[in-house]
């Protein structure tokens, strides 16, 4: 994964009032903090970083300049830990970054995508459940996927595709359960529904015994009948 180049301001405005204003001058507020640095309160431009954002799905690697002014204090690298956004127009808001280390592995969820259409989808009417759509990695920071692109083109109605079945990138390594389904393919509706009963519906066993007697004329079934027939018979013949 490439670093991604943003330049932040140290700020220096807290509270609630001043936050606003910040965000009025179409800015961003923000924090570094993690590992041995210090925490840090800067400030950014928000339609950079949201242009940015748009062409970065899942983790982002960014490498900050950080001003003071006209002065650079230093270079981080980090990534973005938690954004925050405005339940209205969804514009970013806050960022939070956390500092990393580019030689020292760390866990991150990498988005998970589907490739290819499914035989059990295609040719045989299924549909493709996605269960898992984050996959937990370690890797160092500059192995990092932008996302994790399974091909599932081979899969029939009751295949099933675990995190254990994925070939990730060289250096990556799953940290998520390796048994967990990522994607299914299961049976049209209208099958399942067929082969379920509908609610309040009796299902009663066929009793088989019963009608292997009644076939057979064994007692119990055709005699029964026949005894009756003779009785009403007698019954002619005495009047």
């Amino acid at each position: 994964m490439e670093e991604i180049k943003l330049t932040v301001q140290v700020r220096e405005e807290v509270g609630t009032r001043k936050i606003k204003s910040i965000r009025r001058g179409d800015l961003v507020p923000a924090v570094i903090y993690g590992g041995k640095q210090e925490t840090t309160l800067v400030k950014f431009e928000r339609k950079t970083y949201e242009r940015i954002r748009r062409g970065h799905h899942g983790e982002m690697l960014v490498h900050l300049d950080v001003m003071k002014g006209d002065k650079k204090l230093k270079d981080l690298s980090v990534i973005v830990e938690e954004e925050q956004h405005d339940p209205v127009t969804e514009k970013v808001v806050h960022v939070d970054f956390r500092w990393i280390s580019l030689t020292e592995k760390i866990q991150v969820k990498v988005p998970v995508s589907a490739k290819g259409d499914a035989i059990g989808v295609k040719q045989e009417g299924g549909n493709l459940d996605h269960l898992l759509w984050e996959l937990e990695v370690e890797c160092l920071p500059t192995q990092i996927p932008e996302e994790i692109s399974v091909d599932v083109s081979a899969l029939k109605i009751g295949d099933s595709v675990h995190v254990k079945d994925i070939v990730l990138p060289s250096g990556v390594i799953a940290k998520s359960d390796a048994d967990v389904i990522v994607f299914s393919v299961s049976a049209p509706q209208e099958l399942e529904a067929a082969a379920t009963p509908e609610a309040g519906e009796k299902v009663e066993p066929e009793v088989i015994g019963k009608k292997k007697a009644v076939e057979e004329g064994e007692e119990g079934a055709a005699p029964a009948a026949k005894g009756k027939s003779e009785e009403s018979g007698d019954k002619k013949e005495k009047k």
